[in-house]
């Protein structure tokens, strides 16, 4: 090798002319060469590899790899022995006994063991600039006993022959000896401590002085003075020791745990010791975690075996530690989950990174367990780690919680319901009370023809009804029946809300599903609105899946519209959330799909909605600024999508609307009234009456149509939404138009949700007051309808 060494292309590589090497490498290179055991240097950044030729037989096929990098001499061993290398540079010693590897020797990957030894090399600055190696392989002693003692008489030579070199070559070996953090000593016969490097003085305080003075009784620890004082015996006898472990006192009173080689030689004994005290307590703590831990791990390969599993495998399965070495652990997975178990063991070798599941395990009673895995790849890319945690009390947990979340929210529910309803009936009776009550005086005044003071119980009376009115208003507001009040809105969160509600309301043949997008954006809207939109449009998804039942998807995203897409659906490009609720029911034809948001517009049996439900979605959704839209055919189901503006600002609340001037008296206009109530029908009549109307009256639907169709003058109509007799107000009201086309329709009802439509959202001519209404407020509205 000094041959090859003398005339290798040096001034082509990062080192340059040997001239210009740095003294360090120098001397480190001239031991080898000089050494008759296997040595290599690796240096600098580049890691060149130099070698001696005791190492040739070693290398192999791969000899000569003089001047190469070290990764490229080792390319098919680097994943196992590059980190060990990166240690070294880091400052650290590594040493491994029976490491194996699998060697690219002539042509084929042989499986090969060695014991070696690496230390770092500083350099002139202090910094760690190389690295220095001893190796000897241990393939053949690990075959046959023949080979192993073949192999230590080989070692124990090559041993001697190293400590006659380190004391013969002191000066070479100087820079070795004062920059390895390994403890480094020369033991008489007598056991006493003949020479020292500093690391004594840097690991354990003691000095060379100190040292000279006292044997390695004097440091061991009395617990393994016995055993150390064997091994010493041993070496007498001409046996080398490798790996021996015991405790040495540091001059501060602290152990440290040390692994000591030691080769015997001319009557002394020639040590080298690493400090393995954090391996010793992370093993420890390594080996209690692995004993008492209550979660299962253990360690496999992707051939589906189990090569170690620690004892709470037997606590959660029942299986002892036999029985899951010596079975497939597919052998214990659920069917069901082998496919997800498979794909992410697959993935992870893939990406090399962690990956967590559930699946479920076979105990040994016959019962499956949830497991949760955490699974973290080894980078032999053979092996894996896992953690598994029984999970049946977490879900047992998780169910009881549930159900007792659902128990509150029942009995809370109820208990609203309860307050709600007894805090209705106290104040309807008192209300009813005054007003009974004041009625009740004004007949025993005006019978006998007492008429003073009557207009007190009047305005009494009055004022209680007003009360009554602003409490149904009340009612209709905590029930989300009022104007539009747009906040911002966390969609994912609203729909979450309802969807208890939704499940109940459509009923178990129906199955829900909720699809909720990651990142929704929010949006500014009416809640109260849009839950009513959603509850409307799931409740026509159901009826559309009766009887049989189905499925109903619920599902939220981000939209982005440039402006072809904007334009086809109706919208101002830009980003919009939308809420689809889709079905697998009767579907819709093209002609009714066209119709399905005018106002009054039904499918439905006569007597059976009014039609103003999809109508109204349509309005609140145009009116926040979006768009709804049907995909729907015959046979194969509905998906009505919401695209509603995504919130970038603050809500804007509108203005209250201006109350209207006073009315105009009528001259004499024909008004229909069609109620089914009676007192409410004459009200309303000898309002209109002593307005200058004429009145003609109808109790139902189909006699107040009767009336349209005869050839009565009649200039308005006025008429209950919600009516008895098999019609309802907006099928009277369109049956009328037929024959009226102009006929001007003002609808009463005293169903917020009905009302909630507005004049923008009604055919022109048609109007809408809500009950209960101040009667000059009707008054208002007839004559505003009735003027030119």
């Amino acid at each position: 090798m000094a041959g090859l060494i003398r005339t290798y292309d040096w001034p082509s590589t990062t080192l340059g002319a040997p001239q210009a090497w740095p003294a360090p490498l120098k001397t480190i290179v001239s031991l080898i060469l000089d050494s008759s055991l296997p040595m290599f240097v690796v240096w600098g950044d580049e890691r060149i590899w130099f070698n001696n030729d005791a190492f040739i037989p070693v290398a192999a096929s791969k000899h000569p790899a003089l001047g190469l990098p070290m990764q490229d001499v080792w390319r098919e061993a680097w994943p196992a022995i590059g980190p060990l290398a990166e240690r070294v540079f880091g400052g650290e010693s590594v040493s491994m006994t029976d490491f194996s590897l699998k060697l690219d020797r002539n042509g084929c990957l042989e499986d090969a063991q060695f014991d070696f030894s690496y230390m770092p090399v500083r350099g002139s600055d202090g910094s760690v600039a190389g690295l220095f190696g001893t190796c000897f392989e241990t393939t053949a002693r690990r075959k046959s006993d023949a080979a192993r003692d073949q192999s230590e008489a080989r070692l124990r030579e090559l041993n001697d022959d190293l400590g006659q070199q380190v004391m013969e070559r002191t000066r070479h070996r100087g820079i070795f000896w004062d920059v390895t953090p390994d403890l480094l000593v020369v033991v008489s016969g007598d056991s006493m401590f003949e020479g020292s490097n500093p690391a004594w003085k840097t690991l354990l305080g003691w000095s060379a002085e100190e040292l000279a003075t006292l044997g390695f009784s004097d440091f061991v620890h009395p617990d393994d003075l016995e055993r150390t004082q064997a091994a010493f015996e041993m070496t007498k006898r001409g046996a080398s020791v490798v790996d021996f472990q015991n405790r040495y006192i540091a001059r501060d009173g602290s152990l440290r745990w040390l692994s000591w080689i030691a080769v015997p030689s001319g009557g002394k004994l020639y040590c080298s010791g690493r400090d393995i005290t954090s391996e010793r307590n992370v093993k420890a703590e390594r080996d209690r975690l692995w004993a008492l831990s209550e979660d299962m791990l253990g360690r496999a390969n992707y051939n589906g075996d189990m090569t170690a599993v620690n004892p709470a495998w037997t606590k959660v399965l029942g299986y002892t530690e036999q029985q899951l070495l010596t079975n497939p652990y597919a052998d214990i997975i659920h069917p069901d989950n082998v496919g997800v178990t498979v794909a992410a063991l697959m993935s992870m070798g893939e990406t090399g990174q962690p990956t967590r599941f559930e699946n479920r395990i076979l105990a040994s009673n016959g019962v499956w367990k949830p497991i949760g895995w955490t699974v973290s790849p080894e980078p032999d890319g053979v092996h894996f780690i896992a953690v598994g945690r029984d999970l049946t009390d977490y879900k047992a947990r998780e169910r009881e919680l549930h159900q007792a979340h659902e128990a509150l929210r029942q009995s809370q529910k109820m208990e609203a319901v309860g307050q709600l309803t007894g805090g209705i009936a106290h104040d309807f009776n008192n209300l009813l009370a005054g007003i009974s009550g004041s009625l009740e005086q004004l007949t025993r005044r005006i019978g006998p023809g007492r008429f003073d003071a009557i207009e007190k119980y009047v305005a009494m009376a009055q004022g209680s009804a007003r009360r009554a009115a602003t409490l149904t208003q009340r009612l209709l507001a905590f029930s989300r029946r009022q104007t539009l009040d747009p906040k911002p809105l966390d969609v994912n969160r609203l729909v979450a809300g309802i969807e208890e509600l939704v499940r109940r309301t459509v009923g178990p043949s129906v199955h829900v599903e909720v699809v909720g997008a990651g990142g929704l954006w929010p949006i500014n809207a009416d809640a109260s609105q849009l839950e009513n939109a959603l509850l409307n449009l799931c409740i026509n998804a159901r009826d559309a899946m009766l009887p049989d039942g189905g499925r109903l998807t619920i599902e939220t995203a981000n939209k982005g519209l440039d402006d072809r897409t904007a334009r086809e659906h109706d919208l101002v490009p830009g980003q919009y959330v939308t809420i689809c609720v889709a079905d697998t029911g009767t579907g819709m034809s093209p002609e009714v799909a066209a119709r399905a948001f005018d106002p009054f517009f039904t499918t439905k049996p006569m007597g059976q909605g009014t039609g103003l439900g999809l109508s109204m979605i349509y309005g609140f959704v145009r009116q926040s600024g979006g768009q709804v839209r049907i995909e729907s055919e015959l046979g194969k189901g509905t998906s009505m999508c919401l695209y509603l503006p995504r919130h970038t600002g603050e809500a804007k609340v509108s203005p209250d609307e201006t109350p209207t001037e006073t009315a105009l008296p009528g001259e004499g206009e024909v008004v229909l009234v069609i109620d089914d109530e009676s007192t409410i029908r004459m009200v309303i009549s000898e309002v209109l009456e002593d307005a200058g109307y004429r009145v003609l009256e109808a109790g139902d639907g189909p006699t107040g149509l009767a009336t349209l169709q005869s050839g009565l003058r009649i200039d308005l109509l006025i008429t209950d939404v919600g009516l008895s007799g098999g019609m309802n107000g907006r099928q009277v009201a369109d049956a009328a138009r037929v024959a009226r086309p102009e006929l001007k329709i003002l609808f009463i009802t005293g169903y917020a949700e009905n009302a909630a439509v507005g004049n923008g959202y009604l055919e022109s001519g048609m109007e809408v007051l809500t009950k209960p209404f101040e009667l000059s407020a009707l008054a208002n509205k007839v004559s505003d309808m009735l003027e030119p």
